[in-house]
This record gives C-alpha cells, structure tokens and sequence, in this order.
C-alpha cells in the first residue's frame, strides 16, 4: 500500500505534468522518473510470457455474472498456456486472475497508486505498480497477443480504444479484441456503425473487434489467431535478480 504522503506527491507530479510548462529541472525529473517506471515494468515483465491482457471494472462485485465471466476467461487463458495480465486491482482484474491463478496458470498485474480502488488483488505471481497511467499502459499492451474487454468505466473505454486506434493503424499487430457484454456495450456498437455509416472508420476497421456475449466464442476467436500466427514456448526463462528481473 502506498501512504497518503508518498501518494499525494505522485498525483501532483501529474498534475503539474499535465498543467502546461515546468521548470527545467522539473522536466528533466518527471522525463527520468517515467524512464525509471518504463526500466522496472521491462525488467520485471520480460519473462512472464505471452500474455492476454483482461480489461474491466474495479468495482464489479464477486457475486456479478461480469466477474464469473471474466474468471471463466482466467481460466481458459490459462488453459491454452497464455498468462493473464490485468491492471491488477479489484472487480473484474481480480477475477481474471483468480481463474488463472487458480487453474495452475500465470497470473500477472501492472497496477496503479491511485486515492481510490489502488489495492493489488492476491491472486497474481508477479505485479509491477507505477505512478503513471500512460507507462502502465504501454506495459498492459507490450506483452500482450490478445485482448479481452469486459464491462467497465472510463478507463475500460480508454483502454478499448487506444488498444483499437493502435491496431487500426499498425503500431501493433493485429492482435484479436474480444468485448464481452453486448447489451452493456450496445452504446459502442451503435457508435462504431455511426463512424462506418459516416465513412469515418473502413469496413477493415469494423471486423477489429468481436462483441460478444459467450466466453468459448471469444476464446477459439482468441486461440485460432495464436495457432495461425504463433508457437507458444512452453519454457520460460530464469530471470536474474541482480538486473531487476
């Protein structure tokens, strides 16, 4: 847990990112301190694996059908011998990552310091916490051959769209995105035929993701892009203590 102190120096070190220019050595600091972040979350995620990483709300209760679901998801993803990364916290993270860890499967986090809903969930084998959300989601999508998205808030639909934006134009591969809850992400559905219907997306843009309401649909989605394009290694590389790892 991170201490009201140490935590209110991280959230006015983005404040006074994001609130126009800095002195010289602040700048130089904040530029260093995201280059530290980016070294550590490297270091320590190198060797878990290819990854699907589970996006979804915080505050989704154990007792909801969206956290059964994304449990199911941990477990399936374990199944076919990927590792489940999440953002490491409650809600659907946790659940994704109970499923896995609890189906002999590997379990990771990239959290967040944050004032509300910043507890680590103790269902992972490794976790890295960061100050700051953009390098948490470059790490979230570096070491990832597929994504699942699960029903959420802001960040959720933050974290949809990046990942699809960077697809669409050819930053990353052309990783599958599997969105689970079609009545709740009806909104986005209809939003994303309103850009095509305007011209504003391309059909190829439309066929990114696949909406859908069943876990097996989304896993055999998920499994057959990996066999086509992928020979998953079983084996994982011992990490070295001494550089970080």
């Amino acid at each position: 847990m991170t201490n009201n102190r140490t935590l209110d120096k991280i959230l006015d070190a983005n404040t006074q990112y994001l609130d126009g220019p800095s002195a010289r050595g602040k700048e130089f600091t904040f530029a260093f301190k995201v280059m530290s972040q980016l070294i550590k979350g490297f270091r320590k995620l190198h060797f878990i694996g290819p990854c699907v990483t589970v996006f979804g709300s915080a505050r989704t209760k154990p007792d909801d059908a969206y956290y059964i679901a994304a449990q199911e998801f941990g477990k399936q993803i374990a199944k076919i011998g990927l590792t489940t990364m999440t953002g490491g916290g409650p809600g659907i993270m946790e659940a994704a990552n109970k499923g896995a860890f609890e189906s002999d499967g590997y379990s990771v986090g990239c959290a967040i310091k944050l004032p509300k809903e910043q507890t680590v969930n103790p269902y992972m084998h490794k976790w890295v916490c960061f100050d700051f959300f953009f390098v948490r989601k470059v790490l979230l999508l570096k070491y990832s051959y597929a994504f699942v998205v699960m029903p959420g808030g802001f960040g959720t639909l933050d974290e949809l769209f990046e990942t699809t934006t960077l697809i669409q134009t050819s930053i990353i591969n052309n990783f599958p995105i599997v969105v689970f809850g079609t009545e709740y992400f009806k909104p986005v559905i209809n939003m994303i035929n309103t850009m095509f219907d305007s011209e504003t997306i391309s059909p190829k843009d439309r066929e990114l993701i696949l909406f859908t309401d069943d876990v097996s649909e989304g896993m055999n989605h998920i499994s057959t892009y990996i066999v086509d394009h992928y020979k998953i290694k079983a084996k994982r590389y011992k990490p070295l203590w001494w550089l970080g790892e």
